[in-house]
């Protein structure tokens, strides 16, 4: 069964403050995209890799695969769209194999475990889909209507990616029109009435999104360096 993952960079990182997106901003002396990239080929050198770049960096976005070295026929660029909804099913449309898996990765997560990669792609492969989760570890509380209650920690998780899926439904997923309550890729599979299905992630599999991520993830970075 074929594999694929879609890489979504559509973004333009406006909350890291920075004056570049923030998968390309360098960990270690390595921009977080291409570290990204090299986990899936890690997990299976032959993964087809499909990249959603925002249009103003697909030239930059080429320039750094052409210098490390990763611009083979297996990786594939397409552009973002408005929304991430709208930059994955660009990625989506350039598949036409319905029975392989994909996942769907956003672009500044590069400490997604090899595990949580094999585990997400192996029960997709078996029922069809696979969201990577961890466990809420803080106390909580809902608010509404400007009343603040507890709710019980252990019935909510949070939730990664990559998120997999067989090919087919997930396509077909798309073809709705696009809602503000897509928040993922799940809540995507989920309206058009399949299942999600949960795995265990990896505590390290952040986002990285604000300059506190970016301290994080830099130390994270420093201690794979020296491991």
């Amino acid at each position: 069964m074929q594999q694929y993952v879609i890489i979504v960079a559509g973004g333009i990182g406006s909350r890291m403050k920075s004056d570049r997106p923030k998968q390309f901003i360098e960990l270690v002396g390595e921009p977080i995209i291409l570290r990204t990239i090299k986990a899936f080929l890690r997990f299976n050198p032959t993964i087809k890799v499909i990249i959603c770049v925002h249009k103003n960096y697909r030239n930059y976005l080429e320039s750094l695969l052409e210098k490390s070295g990763l611009n083979g026929p297996q990786i594939e660029i397409t552009l973002g769209g408005e929304t991430r909804f709208a930059s994955v099913k660009n990625g989506l449309q350039l598949i036409t194999d319905l029975n392989a898996v994909v996942g769907i990765h956003d672009a500044a997560r590069p400490f997604v475990s090899q595990q949580t990669i094999s585990t997400c792609y192996e029960v997709a492969a078996q029922k069809g889909s696979a969201i990577p989760c961890i466990s809420v570890h803080e106390s909580m509380r809902k608010i509404s209507n400007n009343v603040n209650n507890s709710v019980n920690r252990h019935e909510y998780k949070i939730i990664q990616t990559p998120q997999c899926f067989i090919t087919g439904p997930i396509k077909k997923a798309f073809e709705r029109s696009y809602s503000t309550s897509f928040t993922d890729d799940a809540t995507v599979f989920e309206a058009s009435g399949e299942n999600v299905f949960l795995v265990e992630g990896n505590e390290e599999n952040i986002k990285i999104t604000s300059p506190h991520d970016l301290l994080i993830a830099t130390a994270i970075a420093k201690q794979n360096h020296l491991a």
